[in-house]
């Protein structure tokens, strides 16, 4: 028995990971939208700190993108 069919067989994990395996196009597509998902959950339990901290934590990557860009490096 290979490690994959041991993970596939965890309840909630192996639905994904066999979602992978199958059609990555659409495993892809839920997990952004889980993602989405529990972010709007956790805005709507915590509120505004569940809304700021992943804008705040976007700030430095943007900011490396714009000197980038400015410099012709991308």
């Amino acid at each position: 028995m290979t490690t994959a069919s041991l993970v596939e067989r965890v309840p909630v994990l192996g639905w994904g990971i066999r979602g992978l395996r199958t059609s990555p196009d659409e495993a892809k597509l839920l997990f952004v939208l889980n993602c989405f998902l529990v972010w709007m959950f956790a805005i709507a339990y915590f509120g505004y700190p569940a809304f700021f901290i992943p804008v705040l934590c976007s700030v430095p990557v943007m900011f490396t993108l714009i000197i980038m860009f400015t410099l012709g490096k991308a």
